[in-house]
């Protein structure tokens, strides 16, 4: 068939290892020595990993949730790659094809084994195969023959680096256009790293989408590393049960029962919300927390305060900024030289002599443009009074992670008075809540940007300003030198306060769930 041209033939004896059972066996031909992508053998490089897996609730390091409640299990990467073997062979026992065409069957279907099933036994399998861009596997392929005649034994120039190589070391389409391994190589390196290609698509002369094989044209086994975790990445997503770990460098993914905005621990440390990603934020909602991370990345503040401190010419419109105490205004903008009264925007002309007090300061026009500044003005201090505590408590938890060194070395000094290990603990502890306080308080502040007044919200601030209040004596209670009191009375002191902490923050958390539930709570849309 025509339709067929342009499409890759030709799969990989090992890559049936998920299907060989099942699938037919699949005809030879040493004319073709590109493959579909093979997706059994994970590649496992840099070394080797601690074992994943484990089921665990919310954990018990810093700054995190304890959901014994909520399950979830953390995979590596490997671990999705024989999910992913797995899911290929339930397919197979059905509709019984090579395991490489099942998977790009599958990831076109989003790895939906239902939808993909409903259109396979439609009658129609031409017409999905095409979609897909392979070959129905059940056809004779047409194989065309290769452009260049040479005999394997005669040495041949790469048309990318005109360097000469054996007919051995070429390497090309169903087309029949051959390159050296090293420039394949070069090429995919370039797709996977810099581009983030898992599927690499080449187009052949007869513009067809071909799939190429990558796992024998890449030696480095950090690209080898990277391609394992594109590929993997589709399965992934399509998962609503499976979610990539947000730290840098770390491919391990998290599987939950269910999903729910609730908190998830990964095993490179990372605590991190199931639903958005983001760090685990109670007690404010995903849906908040996400506008204002983009509040505070774009520049709406840099408008509010261009609102608040500059004003338009009301000739030519050219914002201006005053910077003398003058209220007699003159546009430098050559096409325009406006003067104007800086109170009331308007004309100078008829403030006479006037010179330092605006005798319209109560016209209609003056008084809007005062009231939409001062609500600039106004909006952009809240901003600011809320983005200053956010940002206080976020550096405050930065340094109080390092005190965790500090505290070791105390734990040790107090070992050294005659003291136990367990005896001790106590100090990690208050570490830990810290951390938590910490962290709950800076995500309070989120919330109560958002938030309307009413009675409610009136107990939340005092709530919030409680445990603030015990968190910092806290905090100063850790970083004061042992030697300055008896190590009974430091250890009594830190413990009661901790204990205390822990109480108005659960308080806090408790009155804020309860407002969720009851629906207690108004918001400010932006």
């Amino acid at each position: 068939m025509d339709s067929d041209e342009g499409y890759n033939y030709e799969y990989d004896d090992e890559e049936e290892e998920c299907s060989e059972d099942s699938a037919e066996e699949e005809p030879e031909d040493d004319n073709l020595e590109l493959e579909e992508v093979e997706l059994v053998d994970p590649v496992v490089a840099g070394g080797e990993r601690d074992e994943c897996g484990e089921t665990g609730g919310g954990g018990h390091g810093p700054g995190e949730e304890e959901e014994e409640d909520y399950r979830f299990e953390v995979l590596t990467a490997e671990q999705i790659l024989q999910h992913m073997v797995e899911c290929i062979r339930e397919v197979n026992e059905v509709i019984q094809n090579p395991a490489t065409i099942t998977r790009i069957l599958l990831s076109h279907f989003n790895w939906d084994k239902e939808k993909l099933m409903e259109r396979y036994f439609d009658g129609n399998l031409d017409k999905l195969f095409s979609e897909c861009h392979v070959i129905n596997p059940s056809k004779k392929p047409r194989i065309r023959p290769p452009i260049n005649t040479r005999s394997s034994a005669q040495d041949m120039p790469c048309q990318i680096c005109y360097l000469n190589f054996p007919n051995s070391y070429f390497t090309g389409l169903e087309c029949g256009h051959k390159f050296c391994m090293q420039c394949w190589g070069d090429y995919l390196t370039t797709k996977i790293i810099e581009e983030g290609m898992g599927q690499v698509p080449m187009k052949s002369s007869l513009g067809d989408v071909l799939l190429i094989s990558v796992e024998r044209l890449i030696t480095d086994s950090k690209v080898k590393l990277k391609y394992q975790h594109l590929i993997t990445n589709s399965f992934v997503e399509c998962n609503r049960l499976l979610k990539w770990c947000p730290a840098p460098d770390c491919h391990h993914v998290v599987k939950v029962q269910y999903p729910d905005a609730k908190p998830v621990r990964c095993k490179c440390g990372r605590q991190f919300c199931f639903n958005c990603g983001e760090n685990w934020h109670d007690p404010v909602k995903c849906k908040w927390l996400r506008k204002w991370i983009k509040k505070c990345d774009d520049d709406s503040e840099t408008s509010n305060w261009i609102a608040a401190n500059t004003k338009e010419c009301p000739k030519c419109h050219v914002t201006i900024e005053k910077d003398g105490g003058c209220n007699h205004m003159v546009c430098r903008n050559q096409n325009c030289k406006a003067e104007f009264c800086w109170v009331c925007l308007g004309p100078w002309e008829p403030h006479g002599s006037a010179w330092y007090n605006c005798n319209r300061y109560n016209e209609d026009d003056a008084k809007a443009a005062r009231d939409a500044q001062e609500r600039s003005r106004a909006a952009l201090q809240r901003y600011l009074f809320y983005c200053n505590r956010y940002m206080n408590h976020m550096q405050s938890l930065r340094f109080e992670h390092k005190l965790y060194a500090q505290v070791k070395q105390k734990m040790e000094e107090m070992q050294q008075h005659n003291m136990s290990w367990i005896e001790v603990q106590f100090l990690k502890k208050a570490v830990d809540v810290l951390c938590q306080c910490r962290s709950t308080l800076m995500f309070t502040y989120v919330f109560a940007f958002y938030l309307k007044k009413n009675n409610q919200s009136i107990i939340f601030e005092n709530n919030q300003a409680d445990l603030e209040n015990a968190t910092e004596v806290l905090s100063g209670y850790l970083e004061r030198d042992i030697s300055q009191d008896s190590l009974q009375d430091i250890k009594q002191k830190v413990q009661d306060k901790y204990r205390y902490c822990e109480s108005r923050r659960r308080v806090l958390l408790q009155h804020v769930h309860e407002g969720y539930e009851k629906d207690l709570w108004e918001y400010i849309e932006d």
